[in-house]
C-alpha cells in the first residue's frame, strides 16, 4: 500500500536538530507530530513533543493533556508537558498594574513563554507550531479588514527567532483539508477544541462564515492570500533597509537654532527637498518610518496629507491627525510631533458600552471603533491617580501622570483627560500612543477626517496550535 503524504516544508529543518513539536491535540498540530515522527530519521531530527495546559476548558482539556501524552508514548517521544492557570496569571497581572489581556492574549504570551523556557534549558533547540495555509489566508484576511499596509499582509511568518532559540511553521504551506486526509488514510485520530466554533471571536467568523462565502466567488482564494503573504515578505524585507538607507538622507535631528546649529528635541524633522526627491512609495515609508518614533503608524489618508504639506504646504501651516500628530511646514522641513487634542470643556461622564463597538466623542471631534476578538465592556472615563499606560516601544507601564507632564498637560485638561478600559486596562488615551494589545484594534477617527491607526503586529499569531 502507498505511504499517505502530507506536504512539509523542511528548508528550516536541518539534522541533528533538536526539534519540539507543539501538540495541542488538535488536527493540525498531530499531523505535524506524526509527519515528523515518520521522516524524523530521514531528516535527522531528534523529535519532542511539548504541550501546554493553559488552566481552561476544564475536563476538556484534562483529556487534551492525556490524548498527546499517550500519542508521544506511543510514537516513543520525549514528551514535556506544563500547566499554567491562564485566567489567575492575567488577574494577576492586572493587580501588579501591568494591564489586562484577553484570555486568548494571554493564552498565546504563555505558550510562547513556555517555549522559550524549553529551549532555554538546552534540551530543544527550536519549537515547531502547526500553523496551515488555512491559518495563514484567516490571518491575512483579518489583516486586510483592518486596513493593514503591506507589513500586515506578510501575516504569519514561517520562522520566528528568539533569543532562545527558533519557532518554525514546517505546514504553513499545507492545507487544513490535507491534514485531515493524512490523518484519516492513517487512521489517527484528534480531539476538537470547542472554543473553535464559537462565533463571537472575530477569527471564527472569518473561517466559518466569511472565507466561504468569498470562495464562492474565487475557490483558489485561500492559495491567493497565502501567496499574498509571502510577496509582501519578501517586499517588506527589501524595503525596510531601503527604507532606512534613505531616512537617513532625509531626517535630520532636533529643530534649528538661531546663529546656526541644531538642538535636541523631541520632534522629528523631515528635509523637504530630499523628501520631494524619492519617488511616491518611498516618500511614504520614510514618512511613517520618522513617525514610528512618536508612537505613530499613520494610515493612507494622514500619510497623503502629511505628502501634500511637505510637497506644498507653505511655512507655518500645520496637519493635526488623529490621535495627536501634527505635521508643520517651515521653510525647509516638514515637522512632526505630539500634541494634545482639544479637550473637553469638563470631567467627561463615565460611559459603559461594548466591544466590539465604537464610542462617539463630540467634544474631541473624535469617533473610539475598538475591534475585540471576544465581547467586553469598555468604559470611558477621566485618568485617576494610580493609572497606568504601557506606551509604544517604552519598557514597561509608566504612570499616567508622568505622561501628562511629558505631554506638558496643564490645568483643567489635566484633571478631565479621557482615558478608554477594559477589564481593568486602559486601552486608550487620548493623544498617547499605546502599545496595542494583540487581538484588539483602535482607530481613533475624526468625526470629519482622516485616523491614525496602531500598526499591526509583525507576526500576528492569535490561532491555536491546531
Amino acid at each position: 500500500m502507498k505511504q499517505p503524504v502530507l506536504p512539509l516544508n523542511t528548508r528550516n529543518l536541518r539534522a541533528g536538530l533538536r526539534l519540539a513539536v507543539g501538540v495541542s491535540g488538535g488536527a493540525d498540530s498531530v499531523a505535524l507530530l506524526r509527519v515528523l515522527a515518520s521522516r524524523s530519521r530521514e531528516l535527522g531530527l531528534v523529535l519532542h513533543a511539548a504541550h501546554l495546559h493553559h488552566g481552561l476548558r476544564g475536563a476538556e482539556a484534562d483529556g487534551d493533556l492525556e490524548f498527546v501524552r499517550e500519542l508521544a508514548g506511543r510514537l516513543g517521544l520525549k514528551f514535556h508537558a506544563e500547566r499554567v492557570d491562564t485566567a489567575e496569571l492575567a488577574a494577576a497581572d492586572r493587580a501588579r498594574g501591568k494591564g489586562a489581556e484577553t484570555i486568548e492574549e494571554a493564552a498565546r504570551r504563555l505558550r510562547y513563554a513556555w517555549f522559550r523556557r524549553l529551549m532555554a534549558s538546552g534540551e530543544v533547540e527550536a519549537v515547531a507550531t502547526a500553523h496551515t495555509l488555512d491559518d495563514q489566508s484567516e490571518t491575512v484576511l483579518a489583516k486586510f479588514l483592518r486596513g493593514a499596509w503591506t507589513e500586515g499582509l506578510s501575516g504569519i511568518h514561517p520562522v520566528l527567532e528568539f533569543s532562545e532559540g527558533t519557532v518554525v511553521r514546517p505546514l504553513l504551506e499545507t492545507t487544513r483539508a490535507e491534514v485531515e486526509a493524512y490523518l484519516n488514510a492513517i487512521g489517527q485520530d484528534w480531539r476538537e477544541d470547542s472554543s473553535n466554533r464559537h462565533l463571537t471571536f472575530t477569527r471564527n467568523r472569518i473561517r466559518h462564515e466569511l472565507l466561504p462565502l468569498l470562495e464562492g466567488w474565487n475557490p483558489r482564494l485561500r492559495d491567493h492570500l497565502a501567496q499574498m503573504a509571502e510577496l509582501a515578505r519578501d517586499e517588506e524585507a527589501w524595503w525596510s533597509e531601503e527604507t532606512t538607507r534613505a531616512a537617513a538622507r532625509v531626517i535630520v535631528p532636533g529643530r534649528p537654532v538661531r546663529g546656526g546649529g541644531r538642538a535636541a528635541a523631541e520632534d522629528v524633522a523631515l528635509n523637504v527637498a530630499e523628501l520631494a526627491g524619492l519617488k511616491a512609495a518611498m516618500q511614504r515609508r520614510v514618512l511613517r518610518h520618522a513617525a514610528g518614533p512618536l508612537g505613530f503608524a499613520p494610515d493612507f489618508p494622514a500619510t497623503e496629507a502629511l505628502r501634500e504639506l511637505a510637497e506644498t504646504g507653505h511655512a507655518g501651516q500645520k496637519v493635526e491627525l488623529a490621535g495627536g500628530l501634527r505635521g508643520e511646514r517651515t521653510h525647509r522641513e516638514l515637522r512632526l510631533s505630539v500634541q494634545p487634542s482639544a479637550t473637553p470643556s469638563g470631567a467627561a461622564p463615565e460611559v459603559t458600552f461594548q466591544v466590539p463597538g465604537e464610542i462617539t466623542l463630540p467634544a474631541l471631534n473624535l469617533r473610539i471603533e475598538i475591534d475585540s476578538p471576544t465581547p467586553a465592556a469598555a468604559t470611558l472615563r477621566c485618568w485617576k491617580p494610580g493609572d497606568r499606560v504601557h506606551l509604544r516601544y517604552s519598557s514597561g507601564p509608566r504612570k499616567v501622570k508622568e505622561v501628562l507632564e511629558r505631554m506638558k498637560v496643564n490645568g483643567a485638561a489635566r484633571s478631565t483627560w479621557p482615558v478608554i478600559e477594559i477589564a481593568g486596562r486602559i486601552v486608550w488615551m487620548q493623544g498617547a500612543a499605546l502599545e496595542p494589545e494583540a487581538g484588539i484594534r483602535i482607530t481613533a477617527v475624526p468625526i470629519a477626517g482622516e485616523a491614525c491607526t496602531a500598526p499591526p503586529a509583525p507576526d500576528e499569531d492569535s490561532t491555536p496550535n491546531g
